[in-house]
């Protein structure tokens, strides 16, 4: 047996699968996000740690071979001299960084690392941290990845690996290492990063107090977006994914390096040898939804029960509730509707605000250059059917949905466990899904003119910000 240990914004989840990766057994624990000031978004490391021992003990850990962890990427977990963390983890979505991050985004930047420095990317953090809490900038030890915390405590060693390290600014990503000029750049030191692995390699043995069998091996693991491609059987050219997550992404594999930071489209490291893969990203998929049901009192169930996608309709939802990553860059824009009318009430607008995020995934889809005649559809968001309706309307494209499509990257992360843990070659576990259905995009006519309308609306909701 294998488990994959899928460190999420929201939770983390758990999932045993046995020989042949086929899920036996699962188990999810919630997690919270502070977000003490605008534009701020932490958590606690040590809250993380809690969370996987909870979900860990309610598996049946006795035939565990191996384990690997998949988790979001770019927060910056700063650690000090005793192997604990110094501060709150900035998260992902944080946009406090925006000025460092511009002055980290160089011509040179962007040549070694493929990608612009977006404010999210760790690199930001740390210059933020060191402008603006110098007493911790200078007792920090090193610095890590969320996963690579819970990788540590399962072994007491600091380790990272490719697709992961990509989302730090600081990495070589076509030679897949370091680079003393992007740490030199950001003032840290090749001492203060944890060792660099491939998401398939052994780094160690799981620790007793962490309940696993004596021997389980630990694998180095994969960011979340490359774990879930492992796990939509994504691996290169010509293969590619939509999920609506937190945040929503389009991904695309490729078999080689080929770097397009002018469209803001990320190009990363995969999780397995000799692969990359590029995505266009969203910052506020799920994440929409789960506020106007904060605000409105209600679940995201209940907001979307008996939605039927069709034609768009006012008003209409701009998902820049954070600010953007593809193709925007641009971590001061800010959402809203347009459109609203005095009989429009919380459906409405949650119809709005599915077809907001789905339009701002056809901006991705666009920056990657299109090229997928279709796509896989995963993540929280696809229990909606309205929701996958409108988003291959919006794409423009058909949508495969997995028969199951919210293992994700738990199920990418139980795939690297069994094959880093057996030798077994990637290609033969990490194959694409059972399909339950196809979704073919409807009414492109009148979509072609809502992509033309929600383009245009952006440089006027920047003249408001």
């Amino acid at each position: 047996m294998f488990i994959g240990l899928d460190l999420g914004t929201s939770g983390v989840r758990a999932l045993l699968v046995d020989g042949q990766g086929v899920p036996a057994a699962v188990a999810d624990v919630p997690l919270d996000v502070s977000r003490p000031h605008p534009g701020w978004s932490e958590q606690n490391p040590r809250d993380w740690i809690t969370a996987c021992a909870t979900a860990l003990g309610q598996l049946d850990l006795s035939g565990v071979q191996g384990i690997a962890v998949a988790g979001h990427m770019h927060g910056a977990v700063l650690i000090g001299e005793d192997d604990a963390p110094l501060r709150p983890c900035i998260l992902w979505n944080d946009t406090r960084a925006a000025a460092e991050a511009a002055a980290l985004d160089t011509d040179a930047a962007r040549d070694i690392s493929g990608t612009i420095v977006f404010p999210g990317f760790t690199a930001p953090k740390l210059a933020w941290v060191a402008n603006n809490e110098p007493d911790i900038f200078s007792a920090t030890r090193r610095v890590v990845l969320p996963k690579d915390y819970v990788v540590h405590w399962l072994t007491g060693h600091w380790t990272t690996e490719m697709s992961d390290a990509s989302g730090t600014a600081w990495l070589d990503t076509g030679a897949r290492a370091w680079s003393d000029t992007l740490l030199e750049a950001g003032g840290i030191t090749r001492a203060q990063m944890p060792s660099l692995h491939e998401g398939t390699d052994v780094v160690g043995r799981a620790r007793a107090e962490t309940g696993l069998p004596k021997g389980c091996k630990v694998i180095a693991g994969a960011a979340d977006n490359a774990a879930a491609a492992c796990g939509a059987g994504v691996l290169g050219e010509g293969d590619g994914f939509v999920s609506l997550g937190t945040s929503g992404v389009v991904l695309l594999g490729r078999d080689g390096y080929a770097p397009s930071p002018t469209t803001a489209v990320h190009t990363f490291c995969h999780a397995l040898p000799g692969r990359w893969y590029q995505m266009g990203v969203t910052l506020a998929c799920t994440d929409s939804l789960n506020w106007l049901a904060r605000i409105t009192g209600q679940t995201p169930q209940a907001l979307t029960e008996g939605l039927v996608a069709g034609v768009p309709q006012e008003p209409q939802f701009f998902p820049y509730l954070s600010g953007e990553r593809t193709p925007h860059n641009d971590a001061d824009i800010r959402g809203g509707f347009v459109g609203l009318d005095v009989r429009n009430g919380p459906q409405d607008m949650a119809r709005a605000v599915l077809e907001g995020t789905s339009l701002a995934l056809m901006h991705s889809l666009s920056a990657l250059g299109g090229g997928a005649s279709r796509l896989l559809a995963i993540g929280g968001g696809t229990a909606s059917d309205a929701w996958l309706q409108t988003l291959a309307n919006a794409l423009g494209v058909p949508l495969d949905v997995p028969e199951d499509g919210a293992f994700g990257a738990a199920l990418g992360a139980a795939r690297l466990a069994l094959c880093g843990a057996t030798g077994t070659a990637p290609e033969h576990v990490m194959t694409r899904p059972p399909i339950a259905r196809h979704i073919l995009p409807e009414h492109q006519d009148a979509w072609a003119d809502a992509r033309a309308r929600f383009t245009l609306a952006y440089p006027k909701l920047k003249a408001f910000t």
